[in-house]
């Protein structure tokens, strides 16, 4: 919660506009519905894929650049707003996407991720919250597992 007693991090459906997007995280979706997410050498734990905006760049060019920085991936290009965090000490957003695995590449070194953990929902959860506990990032996995069922499962008895 911030000052206001607002939470800092909210569900959507579509990119929030009031305020700057600054960061890009997404939550890949594999061809079997399992999910990317990648090792941070320097946090010593599984997060997003994804980071800051750069310089002029739009949404889906930083998220294009982070995903092969940090998993060697592309991405589909079409990608699921499913979250945003407010940051009140810049009154920006980092957003949260979800979309399919395209295809892997080479994963060039020197950047802050050691590699990816391929698991499915409830394995990542579970190791987030061994590693860390509960917060934002089993959160984010919270609301990335109701986008998964509702824009990418198929079949009608998986929506209900």
């Amino acid at each position: 919660m911030n000052l206001r007693g607002e939470p800092m991090l909210k569900p959507i459906d579509r990119f929030p506009e009031d305020k700057r997007i600054a960061g890009v995280h997404s939550i890949p979706i594999t061809d079997d519905g399992s999910i990317i997410m990648v090792w941070d050498r320097n946090e010593q734990g599984l997060t997003t894929v994804g980071g800051r905006l750069e310089d002029d760049e739009d949404l889906d060019t930083a998220l294009n650049r982070e995903t092969v920085e940090e998993a060697g991936l592309i991405l589909e290009p079409n990608r699921i707003p499913i979250a945003s965090w407010h940051w009140t000490n810049t009154d920006t957003y980092t957003v949260f996407v979800m979309a399919k695995v395209h295809k892997y590449v080479d994963q060039p070194e020197g950047f802050e991720t050691t590699g990816t953990v391929v698991m499915n929902f409830e394995t990542a959860k579970q190791m987030i919250t061994r590693l860390e506990g509960a917060g934002l990032r089993t959160e984010v996995l919270d609301l990335a597992e109701k986008a998964y069922r509702k824009h990418f499962q198929t079949g009608k008895e998986d929506r209900e």
